[in-house]
């Protein structure tokens, strides 16, 4: 009998301390990898030049990769400290670096995820860890923005870059990288900018790094708020407005976007001039129906959210209609 009462409370052996320090290595390097594309993808943006580069023009890479660096920081660890604030098992960021690709749409990165490793029980829990991630990275991307608009340089920047910027044939028959716009941005830019002084038309606005890397936090938050599955926006649809009606929202958002896409695409290889749509949300469309799924899983809480937090999930909505942009990236040729 002792033996066996022996045998039931032997100490815990201690788990070893490497696996959680090569985690961590892994979280650094990823980090690390994802900052150096970053900044190759700025330097690229901002002066149009593929390279090889030497220091000085690495350096001018800096404001685009750490600006998004941050948004994509701000996001990820709203998820994060809002998971360890209702005791929620997460994984630190996992960031996505992508490296340079000739003649392919590249911002150095494909961002973040966080990984939850236990289940979430409550609502509010959930409602916490989806909202914090896009209301921090917005924040965070409306600075940036705030700060692109009101530090525009003058057009000598520009004709650095494009000598032939004020000729009458500047890309005549070539083809051009066009932003779409979306609410907010046209409105800070209506806001902020001095419009006796020259702006950049949208299609030039990658040369810019702090508006280049705004636009692309807006596209981003947007992406992430559409109120789909596993989506941050699925996750706030679902604990504000139950499993039913979440998923009623999931469909209705899939078919709109699977329809523009097609239309978009339609559009762009067949040359109809229809100037509605984008091709890129067909293929998000398929990723969301395939991989990320409609419906979201269950959350066994029956608590229906307070009024506090259902007014924030408003605001995050709102926040996705402004940031929106139909057609958020389109390439033109000239005549």
């Amino acid at each position: 009998m002792s033996e066996t009462i022996n045998q039931g409370v032997q100490p815990e052996i201690p788990k070893p301390k490497r696996k959680k320090k090569n985690r961590y290595l892994l979280h650094i390097g990823l980090f690390l990898i994802t900052f150096i594309t970053t900044t190759f993808a700025g330097v690229l943006w901002t002066t149009n030049s593929a390279g090889p580069y030497e220091l000085n023009m690495l350096l001018t890479g800096l404001p685009y990769s750490i600006s998004i660096m941050m948004i994509i920081s701000f996001h990820e660890f709203g998820h994060y400290f809002a998971a360890k604030y209702h005791r929620v098992d997460a994984t630190l960021p996992f960031y996505i670096p992508l490296p340079p690709i000739p003649y392919f749409i590249n911002f150095g990165t494909m961002g973040a995820v966080i990984k939850t490793r236990s289940r979430i029980y409550s609502r509010k829990a959930m409602f916490d860890i989806g909202v914090a991630g896009p209301i921090a990275g917005f924040v965070i991307c409306l600075i940036i923005l705030i700060y692109g608009f009101t530090h525009v340089p003058d057009i000598q920047y520009l004709l650095n870059i494009h000598p032939d910027y004020l000729q009458p044939d500047y890309g005549h028959g070539g083809m051009s990288l066009v932003f779409g716009d979306s609410i907010l941005f046209a409105s800070l830019k209506w806001i902020f900018v001095d419009h006796s002084k020259f702006f950049p038309p949208m299609s030039e606005i990658y040369h810019y790094p702090f508006l280049c890397v705004g636009w692309f936090g807006l596209f981003i938050t947007s992406m992430n708020m559409i109120p789909v599955g596993q989506l941050d926006g699925g996750h706030i649809s679902y604990t504000m407005f139950g499993a039913e009606r979440s998923y009623k929202i999931s469909a209705i958002s899939f078919i709109f976007l699977f329809v523009f896409g097609v239309v978009g695409l339609a559009d762009a290889l067949l040359e109809l001039g229809w100037n509605v749509g984008w091709g890129g949300w067909l293929f998000w469309a398929l990723i969301l129906y395939f991989i990320i799924k409609l419906k979201h899983p269950p959350v066994p809480d029956p608590v229906p959210l307070g009024k506090n937090r259902r007014i924030i999930g408003y605001i995050s909505f709102v926040i996705f209609i402004i940031s929106f942009s139909p057609m958020p990236i389109m390439l033109t040729i000239s005549g």
